[in-house]
């Protein structure tokens, strides 16, 4: 089929890429010159400083000017087009709706281009990305104002988890398509007819009304239980020191009726849907005299979890930050991703620069071009000057004095070694992720030590002794001991 996927974003790229893998003829549409630029290379370097998933680049590069194509005009590819995924960026507004303005710009767009096309063949418009639920009709009537003829409207939300897009895509766990008539339905089902009456695969066929609910009821049940656990699991575990948090877990969890996914518990969850997602739906159910008291329950403590782990470093551990050096690790909202919507570093950097830090002394493996364009801004004040960036998490953590592990890069495991030959006791260590298994040893080291889901550690002081046998304090023990005393 000839398929025009609108946007080459996080959603976008991943869709049109795997779509040339099945022999479609894809071209993928965006009107940012820079990116499809980039894009056309087909080198991994240049596509990930834009879209950074495990094996797209690969994707890309095999494809590319075979079955996928990249353009900032379509003008004259829109004849004898089939489908058109529109795959654009919706970000939340203040009050919580969908800012549609880049969706309905496209779609204006797209009507004027189909108004005068010679082809009257059957074309599909499909909404891939997450809309309000209504999208869809809203697009049929941008498209007959236009004078559109042959035309149908659909909803195929997409689910894939950042970092895992493109096997996501190889292989999804359920496929949902709202539609209106049979006709339309055939032709999705052309799209994804390695799919259809598969035997793992669910293939859905539904209203598009249903298929936008679908996708609204998905992100906002999963950050329900993302927020369960961190707002009744790990305070249970940070209230009651002999309370083990993967024991609780495990136990809980094996009730067949109980989920396992979400039973982690973190800083927050972030990303580019689940907040953007649930303050849609609040509104959505809010403009029409509906409760939303569970939602707003539901975001409000997600969004509290970001930054609670800086208060409690203050109120229990009495650790001020004014004028101190932190290393942050961890500035992607997720491992195996550049993308920083949402992250939860993004409000643990606002919380430590309102503290008067020193320096914020930033790693991460993917995101810190992306740190670099996020916080350099001439009308910005001076406040992100205090951010700087480092190559390794060896580098952020010398000379700091507090550290505050953010994402759950796989790396960030191994740290006890890092953190005891590059800083000294009295030291803070803040794990947003439980990323350090062995955390029992740093404290015996005199390290201070507070994790989600636990009780805060003081390290504790020690003597070391020399070659008589006396016993000697050194000089940072002491501080250590010294501070201990007072706390």
């Amino acid at each position: 089929m000839k398929i025009i996927v609108v946007g080459t974003g996080f959603v976008g790229l991943p869709h049109a890429a795997v779509l040339s893998e099945y022999g479609h003829e894809v071209y993928a549409y965006d009107i940012d010159q820079k990116k499809i630029n980039a894009f056309e290379t087909g080198e991994a370097a240049q596509i990930e400083s834009y879209v950074n998933e495990p094996g797209l680049a690969a994707a890309v590069a095999e494809n590319l000017n075979r079955y996928l194509f990249f353009t900032t005009d379509i003008t004259d590819i829109v004849e004898g087009t089939d489908i058109f995924f529109l795959c654009l960026n919706t970000p939340p507004n203040r009050d919580g709706s969908s800012d549609l303005s880049y969706y309905l710009s496209a779609a204006h767009h797209l009507g004027e281009l189909l108004a005068n096309r010679e082809t009257k063949n059957r074309v599909v418009l499909v909404n891939k990305s997450t809309v309000p639920i209504g999208t869809a009709r809203l697009l049929q009537r941008v498209l007959e104002e236009h004078g559109v003829e042959n035309f149908g409207v659909a909803s195929n939300p997409e689910f894939l988890a950042q970092g895992n897009a493109i096997d996501g895509s190889r292989k999804p766990d359920r496929v949902v398509v709202g539609a209106d008539t049979e006709e339309d339905f055939k032709l999705l089902r052309r799209v994804y007819s390695q799919f259809v009456n598969h035997v793992r695969i669910r293939y859905l066929e539904t209203t598009p009304e249903t298929a936008e609910a679908i996708k609204y009821m998905g992100n906002t049940l999963l950050l329900t239980y993302i927020s369960f656990w961190n707002g009744v699991g790990a305070r249970l575990a940070e209230t009651h020191p002999n309370i083990r948090m993967e024991d609780l877990k495990i136990g809980v969890t094996s009730d067949n009726r109980i989920s396992t996914w979400g039973s982690y518990v973190s800083n927050g969850a972030g990303g580019s849907c689940f907040g953007k997602d649930i303050q849609s739906l609040i509104y959505q159910l809010n403009q029409n005299g509906r409760s939303t008291d569970l939602l707003q329950a539901v975001y409000n403590i997600n969004e509290y979890q970001k930054t609670y782990l800086i208060d409690r470093a203050v109120y229990e551990a009495g650790f001020s930050f004014n004028q101190k050096r932190v290393a942050l690790l961890g500035l992607a909202f997720k491992k195996r991703t550049n993308d920083m919507r949402d992250s939860a570093a993004l409000k643990v950097v606002e919380a430590l620069l309102a503290r008067g830090v020193k320096e914020i002394r930033a790693y991460d493996p993917l995101a810190v071009p992306e740190a670099k364009r996020k916080w350099f801004n001439p009308e910005y004040n001076h406040l992100f000057e205090r951010i700087t960036y480092h190559k390794s998490a060896r580098e952020a953590i010398e000379g700091s004095d507090a550290l505050y592990i953010s994402t759950d890069w796989e790396e960030f495991r191994g740290l006890s070694r890092t953190i005891e030959t590059a800083v000294n006791p009295p030291y803070l260590i803040i794990d947003g992720r439980r990323m350090m298994p062995d955390f029992e040893a740093l404290v015996e080291r005199g390290y201070d030590f507070m994790a989600v889901g636990g009780t805060l550690l003081r390290g504790r002081p020690h003597l070391e002794v020399d070659s008589s046998g006396n016993g000697l304090v050194t000089e940072d023990l002491a501080q250590t001991m010294e501070k201990h005393t007072t706390d």
